[in-house]
């Protein structure tokens, strides 16, 4: 059996009848608000409904037989403020990947593609050697440039209490940098700013990560993805933890029970009954229903979940669109463009069919009702940064890991029949990356203890069956600008509820492996006195 290794709960039982503190949900964000809290000398109780904490930032040994361990679902940290980690002690250790980003393409005939990393000089002769000039790279820098002074801005914010939108412009002090990141569609200033299609698709994708949206959507949802992408730790770089993702949670767990907070796994809240002051939290176990009081409620889970214990109108659907694939291979495939070494190519983001204009079609054909002929998606080789998460003897035979994330897959595609269309998505998929590979990637994929090809692929009815993601949605809903608005509350974690307060990926702020809204739900509680023990 393949084995889920998020950490296991140590105590299995809530051990007390009332806590100050219940957090549902043991996910990244719940184990954060856990260890805030107890640390402050909060009672606090941790219920998860599996029988091990880590939520979707899990290691896992998906393939039976053999010693990888991956990150299954999420697998790479940006959004994770330092002050998290100093304030909690981890001893967690964030890896940056030399190489930015590989993406072939093939031109005039023959393969060729951008290597970004590795250097300025270098880059800047990849760019000319892909579009002839310096313009395209001189571009690139402006535009980082300005997202760089953005994220210096913004992202201390995060953990802060919520400014205002103009609070939050005055602090950015770049009305250029505010109109196009903020107020125009992010597809004006790809357009006016980039010349090359192949650039212009690179620049995109990190407005499009697990979001279904065009270019130019006058939502401008795309823009609020971008702007999470681009502000991680004031730079914008996107690391691998080492050790794997549960190595993560793993520390974060420890670190809630080392300060008293009480993680019993294989407990589901149920409902939960609050008049604003105190909270009944009622659970379910496979020995029958239990009963705990509360001061707080903290559910680090979905706001459809959320309304759904509190009995609320849930809110509008939400929808994932992403196509999540974990592969095991004997070694890196040669790519048909043999000026780069594939172990370079794959250690950044390897960006596959993601031209500007191959998005644009992915998009529309997605919103007809059909897959892309053209599915668009990126891949990631974790080992070639932290080759820990494989066992010495693969280390020694050359194995590595690869993850791939595919994009313009909306949740609705698969609806018919998710077995028979996951299927044939993956092997379209594969088959663009094939494009670009001197050998098929099937001939470089290991094979478990069974003799079966170490892959599994996850569609978004997959991830809300496994993981409980409404939808599939990574995020749980579309991401929200990082300031004040209507109803949001001082820190963007409130509810209807006094004492209810959501703390998982759909709060304001929330999405990525960032404990963002765990911190900031524990800095609203303990805003409030502890008042006398319950």
């Amino acid at each position: 059996m393949p084995a889920h290794e998020g950490h296991q709960g140590h105590e299995q039982h809530p051990g007390r009848r009332a806590y100050d503190a219940v957090i549902v949900g043991g996910g990244h964000n719940g184990l954060v608000a856990a260890a805030y809290l107890a640390r402050a000398g909060r009672s606090v109780l941790v219920l998860e409904r599996l029988d091990h904490t880590g939520g979707a930032a899990v290691s896992t040994r998906p393939f039976t037989g053999v010693d990888a361990r991956l990150s299954r679902y999420s697998y790479l940290v940006s959004l994770l403020p330092g002050k998290i980690l100093r304030d909690l002690g981890l001893d967690v250790r964030l890896q940056g990947r030399t190489i930015s980003s590989y993406t072939p393409v093939e031109r005039g005939g023959r393969p060729t593609g951008l290597l970004v990393g590795g250097g300025e000089e270098r880059t800047r002769a990849q760019f000319a050697r892909l579009t002839g000039g310096d313009g395209e790279y001189a571009a690139w820098e402006r535009f980082y440039g300005m997202t760089g002074h953005v994220a210096r801005r913004v992202f201390p914010t995060l953990t802060e209490p919520l400014p205002s939108r103009d609070e939050l412009r005055r602090r950015v002090d770049d009305e250029e940098a505010w109109r196009t990141l903020f107020e125009e569609p992010v597809g004006i200033a790809v357009e006016e700013r980039f010349a090359d299609d192949l650039v212009r698709g690179v620049v995109l994708t990190d407005a499009l990560i697990g979001t279904f949206a065009d270019a130019h959507d006058p939502s401008l949802k795309q823009n609020r993805c971008f702007l999470y992408h681009v502000i991680g730790g004031g730079t914008g770089a996107w690391d691998v933890p080492v050790g794997g993702m549960g190595a993560l949670t793993d520390a974060l767990a420890a670190a809630a029970r080392d300060a008293g907070a009480v993680l019993a796994t294989g407990h589901e809240a149920v409902r939960v009954d609050t008049d604003g002051r105190t909270a009944e939290v009622t659970y379910r176990t496979a020995d029958g229903e239990g009963v705990v009081e509360a001061r707080h409620v903290l559910v680090n889970a979905s706001p459809q979940t959320l309304a759904a214990l509190t009995g609320d109108e849930p809110p509008a659907p939400a929808e994932g669109a992403q196509l999540k694939v974990n592969m095991l291979l004997t070694r890196l495939p040669r790519l048909r463009d043999s000026s780069v070494d594939p172990r370079e190519a794959f250690a950044g983001t390897f960006h596959i069919a993601e031209g500007y204009e191959q998005l644009a079609a992915a998009h529309a054909q997605a919103a007809a009702g059909e897959l892309p002929a053209a599915p668009p998606s990126e891949i990631y080789c974790h080992s070639l940064t932290d080759p820990s998460i494989l066992g010495p003897d693969l280390v020694a035979r050359g194995y590595q890991t690869l993850t791939l994330f595919g994009l313009h897959t909306p949740a609705r595609l698969f609806e018919r029949d998710n077995d028979a269309v996951r299927e044939e998505l993956l092997r379209t998929t594969l088959a663009q990356l094939d494009a670009h590979l001197a050998e098929p990637l099937a001939d470089c994929l290991a094979t478990d203890a069974d003799g079966r090809p170490c892959i599994e692929a996850r569609t978004p009815l997959d991830l809300e069956r496994d993981l409980g993601l409404p939808g599939g949605n990574i995020f749980h809903r579309d991401l929200a600008w990082p300031y004040a608005g209507e109803g949001t509350g001082r820190w963007g974690v409130e509810t209807r509820h006094a004492n209810v307060l959501l703390c998982g990926a759909g709060a304001v702020r929330g999405g990525g492996v960032s404990g963002v809204p765990g911190h900031n739900a524990a800095m609203a509680v303990l805003e409030t006195p502890a008042g006398t023990e319950i």
